[in-house]
């Protein structure tokens, strides 16, 4: 019997130094100190007390971050904090400090905390860099989870280019993105503007992270961000996407009169589709279209102006020729003087061209040389939405009687059943400027 026990001991020993070896859960903050933390940047005030973190608000500084001194690359972070006030803060992970870089600014992945009536708290911000990767506008149900002046439990899931997130048990974000593998942990106590915000308080407990042969959690049926180009990831399939550019060529595309894609100026080249401008290439390709047709979707796409530079997405086209449709508007609004005709704006980046105009703040438009995010929903019932970078900028409804009335004051008042296509391509415009798309995917929907 004693030696029988002993080989049970040994084997379990064994099991459970393997088990150890590969997956590892390590408490970052041990309730009593900062023993394994640095401050970075900022002079807001971080002390321990009462087995918690506390994080307190100084005027006249920058963002302040309390830092892990370790870097973690694929890792499932858990914590609880609390805020009593409408003050900003967030959770920074995959983040990094370099002297090269803004002066040793951090940088990288934000978990968003915040308490206003915006409530994007759980969403994914990339701080000092390429700003909102996604907003809670993506994920509407997500904004009753935050609790203010309650424990709030945060999880962040980092694994290979996967990025997840979720507030008290609520999937919140999924971003699919490449740009930082590794990086350090940082609790961030948000600048503030003037005196009287001096001396707010976040709270935080039960830091723990897990690193080592990790397991994803089970798929959830949320928006899903893809920052990586011409990229289908696994929930997307999931979800009923598919590319409709590959990356490399034009197939699938063809000229908007019929037949393969004509002239030299719509080119693939560096993963991108890209439209040259007449000055580069004078024998001109025209609108294209897709080979496949679509009745009800939604679309996403990326796009890159240069300056002063204008071209369009159209749908439901057809019924008054291959090339009049629906338009979302790619326009530089700063340098093209469309921007300024039209009605109350209704020729800008995003609009529903000479119909609907986008209602957006320009901190959330990328300027000419930088890719934004856009996206066109159909609905089966006729509901329609424009979206830019994460946010939704107008919607309307296909036929009815505001939309008809918009028709009848636009450039396409005489035209017949104008937008009203029941089956038809997905264009881009050839407006003999140069712009770049690229991840440009479509999943039906029924």
């Amino acid at each position: 019997m004693k030696q029988v026990f002993f080989l049970s001991v040994v084997f379990l020993l064994f099991v459970t130094s393997g088990f150890s070896q590969k997956v590892c859960e390590e408490k970052l903050f041990d309730g009593k100190d900062l023993k394994g933390w640095k401050q970075l940047n900022g002079k807001a005030l971080y002390e321990v007390r009462n087995g918690e973190i506390i994080g307190k608000t100084v005027a006249n500084t920058p963002n302040s971050f309390l830092v892990t001194e370790k870097e973690y690359g694929d890792f499932v972070l858990t914590l609880d904090l609390m805020v009593e006030s409408d003050m900003n803060s967030g959770i920074q992970f995959r983040s990094e400090s370099k002297p090269d870089y803004q002066n040793g600014r951090v940088h990288g992945y934000q978990c968003e905390v915040d308490p206003s009536t915006r409530a994007w708290s759980g969403g994914i911000y990339d701080e000092a860099r390429r700003g909102w990767l996604y907003t809670n506008e993506l994920n509407p149900a997500a904004k009753a989870a935050f609790k203010v002046g309650k424990w709030n439990h945060y999880k962040i899931e980092c694994i290979g280019n996967s990025i997840r997130t979720w507030l008290n048990g609520k999937p919140v974000a999924w971003v699919i993105d490449d740009m930082t593998p590794k990086g350090f942990i940082a609790l961030q106590v948000h600048a503030i503007r003037d005196k009287s915000q001096e001396g707010q308080i976040i709270r935080w407990k039960n830091i723990f992270i897990t690193t080592g042969e990790l397991t994803a959690a089970p798929f959830e049926d949320i928006y899903v961000v893809n920052m990586i180009p011409n990229n289908l990831s696994e929930p997307e399939k999931k979800q009923g996407f598919r590319l409709l550019f590959d990356g490399k060529s034009t197939q699938g595309w063809e000229s908007a009169q019929g037949g393969p894609v004509k002239g030299k100026a719509w080119v693939a080249q560096d993963g991108n589709l890209t439209i040259l401008s007449k000055e580069e290439e004078s024998q001109r390709s025209g609108d294209i279209v897709t080979t496949a047709k679509f009745k009800a979707f939604e679309l996403k796409f990326d796009f890159n102006l240069t300056p002063g530079a204008n071209s369009g997405l159209k749908y439901c086209t057809g019924n008054n020729g291959p090339s009049v449709g629906l338009e979302y508007q790619v326009l530089d609004d700063s340098l093209h003087a469309d921007a300024k005709l039209g009605i109350n704006g209704n020729r800008t980046m995003a609009s529903l061209y000479d119909l609907i105009p986008a209602k957006k703040e320009s901190r959330f438009i990328n300027q000419p040389g930088n890719w934004n995010r856009g996206g066109v929903i159909l609905y089966p019932n006729n509901h329609a939405e424009h979206w830019l970078n994460g946010r939704k900028v107008l919607e309307y409804e296909r036929g009815g009687a505001d939309f008809l009335a918009h028709v009848a004051q636009s450039k396409f008042s005489k035209m017949k059943d104008f937008g009203i296509a029941q089956e038809f391509p997905i264009l881009l415009q050839d407006h003999g400027d140069k712009v770049m798309f690229r991840s440009i995917k479509i999943r039906e929907l029924k």
